[in-house]
């Protein structure tokens, strides 16, 4: 089928999809089976098979993705993760003026080396909302400000995200990072800023009294060894992506994300002295469920865009953007936030839209790394709003509240923050790299 019945048909399915992901179905099933019908409306199904062929086995984001969660769950066996919060936490309690941004800030550093917004949430908020609690802020700003803090991921070069960016770009992985990284940081801010005011404004930074009597876990004894291991090959990525280093060793361009993750894993099998048969398993472990999570989403989108292309669609939107260039900026800005806000993942949004729309930035005379940075970025606000995020869940059920009164505390920051990285990655040339 071909013209405008094939657009028409296209379109109430993506629709129809869009309506499943609010609802909470699957997010891989919903996207398959969209792009699977769009595919056989077109009368063209082998092209839904080969766009998940060819995205189930992409090298690069294989080997970055499963890596890293491989290395994060060898840190969760070690309870390296675990050291490191608390000896984070344990700094924080001393400075009170600072709780709300210290607690949003120390889950940002976690959410880096753990890459699992619900993960890190889950672990970071289990010992840092009690404590907030305990020291008088409200539970509402205390599970917020775990919440708020679960898009460092963007930061770590084993997200998702980061292949795509690099794919579309042409560029390594780290430079991927350097563009996007001062926004991130900028996003960071302003959700901080806005936390706070928020808190002020309906007094819930402090004297909230809780008739609990929140018990914290004050026997486990912090080891800073073990407390900076799950640092580590963020560390070595940084120093060894460093020109001068590079012209000092020559062999530093080979400190990729899975050499990075390796030497990081097998460091702290040396100072935790953990089993290497435990933790080679966990590591695998860990890449089977990365797989099986990340990739799975990955897959499932190219079979969405597939389907897409099989219709026409994709080549109706890229004329249409050619001819009003002006909203580019919105669309790639709010069109991954909405719907990260709306259905809880911003992943799936954005790998849709840059595989879709990004790959075509510069036709339309746009950096294709800014572009598909904004909406990889928007994607996480929005979910970070979200009020049916995994995350937004978690911290929820720690503080013993409702989802909502994460999302309204944090609404007005991911909005306000959505749109000054729209300026900054798309009208200007601010960032570590030009």
């Amino acid at each position: 089928m071909t013209g405008v019945g094939a657009v028409v048909l296209g379109l109430i399915v993506i629709i129809l999809a869009v309506t499943l992901l609010i609802k909470r179905y699957d997010t891989c099933t919903v996207l398959l089976g969209a792009g699977l019908l769009m595919a056989l409306v077109a009368f063209k199904p082998l092209e839904a098979f080969e766009g998940f062929i060819k995205s189930m086995v992409n090298g690069g984001l294989i080997q970055n993705i499963c890596s890293v969660m491989g290395f994060a769950f060898v840190m969760k066996l070690t309870l390296c993760d675990k050291h490191l919060i608390l000896m984070l936490a344990k700094g924080l309690s001393r400075i009170r003026p600072i709780l709300i941004p210290g607690a949003t800030i120390i889950t940002y550093v976690v959410n880096i080396s753990l890459t699992s917004a619900a993960g890190t949430s889950a672990a970071v908020g289990s010992i840092l909302i009690p404590l907030l609690i305990s020291v008088g802020v409200a539970p509402q700003v205390a599970a917020s400000a775990i919440v708020l803090g679960t898009f460092g991921s963007l930061l770590s070069p084993g997200s998702v995200h980061q292949p795509i960016i690099a794919s579309i770009a042409n560029i390594e992985i780290m430079e991927a990072i350097k563009v996007h990284a001062l926004a991130d940081l900028i996003a960071l801010f302003i959700g901080i800023v806005s936390l706070t005011i928020v808190a002020k404004i309906l007094k819930e930074d402090k004297s909230y009294v809780d008739i609990n009597e929140v018990e914290t876990d004050t026997s486990f004894k912090v080891n800073p060894v073990f407390a900076i291991l799950p640092l580590i090959p963020v560390i070595l990525l940084i120093i060894f992506s460093l020109n001068d280093v590079r012209e000092i060793f020559v062999w530093a361009k080979q400190i990729n994300v899975p050499t990075a993750m390796l030497i990081g894993s097998i460091l702290c099998l040396i100072f935790t002295r953990t089993s290497p048969s435990i933790a080679s398993k966990s590591f695998f472990d860990g890449m089977g469920y990365a797989y099986g999570e990340s990739m799975a989403i990955i897959a499932s989108a190219g079979v969405f865009v597939a389907g897409m292309k099989s219709l026409g669609l994709i080549d109706i939107a890229i004329v249409s953007l050619k001819e009003s260039k002006d909203i580019i900026p919105v669309a790639t800005a709010f069109a991954p936030f909405l719907l990260g806000l709306l259905s809880g993942s911003g992943d799936a949004a954005a790998i849709a839209f840059n595989e879709s729309v990004t790959v075509y930035a510069e036709e339309f005379g746009i950096d294709p790394a800014r572009m598909a940075s904004l909406a990889a970025l928007s994607g996480v606000l929005g979910r970070t709003m979200s009020p049916i995020a995994g995350a937004t869940i978690i911290c929820a059920g720690i503080a013993k509240i409702s989802p909502l009164d994460i999302s309204k505390r944090n609404g007005a920051g991911m909005i306000i923050a959505t749109i000054t990285i729209m300026f900054i990655l798309m009208y200007t040339t601010i960032g570590f790299v030009n």
